[in-house]
């Protein structure tokens, strides 16, 4: 038996040590993530490093050697910022390419920060090669950031690292936030385009009725010298005042709705039956719905297919799914895994996932080929969020022509209605003082 000593990170993304009596570094490892935790470095008794990891405090508060954490910072509201995910994205598709042609992580990381244009990045590459020149792995200099990098990528790494293929790991986190960042797009663009057409439909609108409706009713009560006015057209004006009127009551009863409506997004209720509206609303909900479950399927393969326990993997995503729905489920499963039961009946009852979805995990449970599986059941979600955001963005332009059209006719054709009075009543003026004569 020999002593091994060892730095793990547990569900929560907490590092945590200890020590271990075993015979060989395998069955070290294996005693690890039996106790939930994955691990980040194992060292045998008279290794170089042994006493330091063992003395070395770790938690949230632990120092990374190199990093100079405790200097003067001054933060300014408004101007602290993240570093955008197409920014991350495009560093880790950088590295990724760099350490795959043979170039040391660490002359990686100093030309990858020359080049940056991102200060805040910039800073951040920075610190991590000085802790990688310090002598820290990777993965701890990633942990010191965790505003920058997530769970997600942080264990990524951590498994590359364990696993000696730091360039496979960085390739396959680079093809992950491409794609999310994707699949993230399309809905993106979906959305604001519907929201776009509406605040400009509403705009039209409010022009039309608070200036040039008020306008033509001064024009025809001075023309129209006591004669009655078209029904339409009486509508019209009526609805026009009204606008007029109330517009300053309107807009605060508007903002004052999305006052509350952002405030109740922070409450847990409020939460989960907003993302539950989400997946169940008419026309944007499959998208929702079907990003979402890519989302869960391709982070979930991406981690196993990585090396990450399928516990960890599991709780990694219920962080990252973006919805309270869904990570109400993947909590479910982790339970259930947890209890030795299998994923597909969890994923079946919960109404959440699509039978097809259960299915297809089922046999990749069967068959141990569950990471494949899942990429496979991503790759064809996110084909089907592509196709129906390029047909909702085809058809949202037609529909809003079309509907402008009729509104604004129907505005214009009760303008003019008063027109058509005033016109006929001048002919016969004319023509019954000629029969007088």
């Amino acid at each position: 038996m020999s002593n091994y000593s060892y730095v793990a990170v547990n569900p929560s993304g907490m590092e945590t040590c200890g020590m271990l009596d075993v015979s060989d570094q395998s069955e070290a490892l294996r005693r690890i993530k039996e106790m939930g935790l994955f691990p980040t470095r194992v060292l045998e008794a008279g290794e170089p490093g042994f006493r330091a990891r063992i003395k070395a405090p770790v938690g949230k508060g632990r120092r990374v050697m190199g990093l100079k954490r405790d200097r003067l910072r001054i933060s300014i509201p408004g101007l602290r910022r993240r570093v955008k995910p197409a920014i991350l994205t495009a560093f880790t598709r950088q590295l990724a390419t760099l350490v795959e042609a043979g170039m040391p992580l660490l002359r990686g990381l100093r030309i990858l920060r020359e080049q940056e244009e991102n200060w805040k990045l910039k800073e951040v590459i920075g610190e991590l090669s000085v802790a990688v020149e310090a002598g820290n792995s990777f993965g701890e200099a990633v942990a010191a950031h965790p505003r920058i990098f997530n769970p997600l990528y942080l264990n990524m790494v951590r498994a590359g690292e364990l696993g000696g293929a730091m360039e496979v790991t960085l390739t396959r986190l680079a093809e992950f936030m491409e794609k999310a960042q994707k699949i993230n797009g399309n809905v993106k663009t979906v959305a604001s385009y519907t929201c776009t057409v509406h605040v400009v439909d509403v705009a039209v609108l409010t022009v039309m009725m608070i200036f040039v409706v008020p306008r033509f009713q001064q024009v025809f009560d001075g023309v129209l010298m006591g004669k009655s006015m078209p029904a339409f057209s009486l509508f019209v004006f009526g609805l026009s005042q009204a606008v007029k009127s109330h517009i300053l009551s309107a807009t605060i009863g508007v903002a004052t709705l999305a006052a509350l409506f952002l405030f109740g997004l922070r409450t847990t209720w409020g939460r989960w039956s907003f993302d539950q509206f989400k997946l169940k609303m008419p026309i944007l909900g499959p998208v929702f719905r079907k990003a979402a479950i890519s989302r869960f399927t391709r982070t979930l393969g991406t981690l196993m297919g990585n090396g990450v326990p399928i516990l960890q993997a599991l709780t990694i995503v219920k962080e990252t799914a973006g919805n309270v729905v869904l990570a109400r489920v993947i909590s479910t499963i982790h339970e259930n895994v947890k209890q030795g039961e299998p994923m597909a009946p969890t994923l079946k009852s919960s109404g959440a996932f699509p039978v097809l979805v259960a299915g297809m995990v089922d046999v990749g449970e069967q068959t141990g080929a569950l990471p494949e599986m899942l990429m496979k059941i991503a790759d064809n979600y996110d084909d089907e969020v592509d196709n129906a955001a390029s047909a909702m963005t085809s058809l949202m332009e037609p529909i809003m022509i079309v509907f402008l059209a009729v509104v604004v006719g129907s505005i214009v054709v009760a303008m003019f209605l008063p027109l058509v009075v005033v016109a006929g009543g001048g002919l016969n003026g004319p023509s019954g003082g000629g029969d007088n004569d």
